[in-house]
């Protein structure tokens, strides 16, 4: 099998993985997707532990793959939002049901939320 076959087969679960793979990226994606448009500092709001320089590379990273859109309006201060993109939009029937896991979960396992 040359190099170009084995790109070709890459694993789709690891595809994806490598695309939201990351302590916020899903996170991220479930917020924009419930919310809509988000600033920076909105989304900081709703991940107090998150530091800024982790949410800037992942949202970044979102970006760079497709899955978030971001907009810089020329106004001072500036003024940056994040939205979810039509790519990162296909995720949110599978955000849904990790959601409505996390509860089912949560609520047969209390000592793990």
């Amino acid at each position: 099998m040359d190099k170009q076959d084995s790109n070709c087969s890459q694993c789709p679960v690891e595809y994806t993985v490598n695309m939201v793979g990351g302590k916020y990226k899903l996170l991220i994606l479930h917020k924009l997707s419930i919310f809509g448009v988000r600033r920076f500092n909105e989304l900081r709001k709703e991940f107090p532990n998150i530091t800024q320089r982790t949410l800037t590379r992942q949202l970044r990273e979102l970006e760079s793959d497709g899955l978030v859109n971001r907009k810089v309006y020329s106004e001072i201060p500036p003024k940056v939002e994040y939205s979810i993109s039509e790519t990162g939009k296909s995720l949110h029937s599978i955000l849904h049901h990790m959601e409505k896991w996390g509860l089912n979960h949560i609520e047969n396992n209390p000592k793990k939320s």
